[in-house]
């Protein structure tokens, strides 16, 4: 197929390139989620362009100076609009991600959304430097504890048979 007779707008959808696209999401998500267990969230650097992109955020949706975003009320087209959600410097910057749209509480069906990439950033970088994944960081380090301690018990149960 060439590619100038290629029409997005009316390209099928196909399965198989979704799951991919959506096992990438998660798995971006399970990482994220383990950097939040290890790394306190003011001290942890998503790109390169973490400066850039949060003062971009910042000057461009100032409501994230002026209210408690740990929860997302909306995300709309104006993110797309803006400038950081046109910037390409950022590597799969259009890519899906999943976010959670509560800081206070961890990934879950009821608390994630599925976001561009650049929105992920740009909105975690916001919460992480606004100190509002804090609880995130304590809530991954209890689970990841919680798991480490099944599986010395396991270990041991095993051990002893």
């Amino acid at each position: 197929m060439s590619t100038q007779s290629f029409d997005p707008n009316n390209a099928q959808n196909l399965i198989e390139i979704e799951k991919q696209f959506a096992v990438k999401a998660v798995e971006h998500a399970q990482t994220y989620w383990n950097l939040l267990e290890k790394v306190p969230p003011r001290a942890l650097k998503l790109t390169k362009l973490d400066d850039e992109i949060y003062e971009h955020t910042m000057s461009a949706f100032p409501e994230f100076n002026e209210e408690d975003h740990a929860q997302l009320v909306k995300l709309d087209e104006d993110w797309l609009k803006s400038e950081i959600g046109k910037k390409k410097k950022v590597k799969d910057y259009n890519f899906g991600s999943l976010i959670r749209t509560d800081a206070r509480q961890e990934y879950g069906e009821t608390n994630t959304i599925f976001v561009t990439r650049i929105q992920f950033y740009a909105i975690e970088i916001a919460r992480n430097r606004l100190g509002l994944n804090d609880g995130a960081h304590e809530i991954a380090k209890a689970d990841a504890e919680k798991e480490r301690s099944k599986k010395e018990r396991a270990a041991k149960k095993n051990g002893t048979s």
